[in-house]
């Protein structure tokens, strides 16, 4: 299990990805919300974070930084809507790769998010996808 500091750092990093290039939607603010919430993070933590970050603290369990880079791919498709996504692709590759994640695994990801469903990669498929790279 996270630390508190992980949590703080993980939610950190998604809400400077959801900054990225413009304001944080409402969308955007309701799913970090969310995940502050499963994150078991309070509310006044989270706000705080949105005007300070915390320093980017680096996850030693592969499948933790496995499910922060799913939920990075679930914001980004929250982001993205009638947009050209290109750069939300490079944003997150750019994540993944700071994450310490395999770059072919993550390639195959943005690779087959086109084939499913509102461009959602399933979370069975996207562990199988770095669980195969992994080993």
């Amino acid at each position: 299990m996270i630390n508190k500091v992980e949590k703080l750092s993980l939610l950190s990093e998604m809400i400077a990805f959801a900054k990225y290039d413009k304001d944080i939607e409402n969308l955007e603010y309701n799913f970090l919300l969310g995940v502050a919430k499963q994150l078991e993070i309070s509310r006044e933590d989270f706000e705080y974070l949105i005007e300070h970050p915390v320093t980017y603290t680096h996850l030693k369990s592969h499948s933790e930084r496995i499910v922060q880079f799913h939920r990075l791919v679930l914001l980004m498709n929250i982001e993205k809507q009638g947009d050209d996504n290109s750069s939300g692709v490079i944003k997150l590759y750019n994540f993944g790769l700071r994450m310490g994640l395999s770059h072919e695994s993550i390639t195959k990801v943005l690779y087959l998010m086109e084939s499913f469903p509102n461009n959602i990669v399933p979370p069975d498929v996207l562990i199988d996808i770095f669980k195969t790279q992994y080993n």
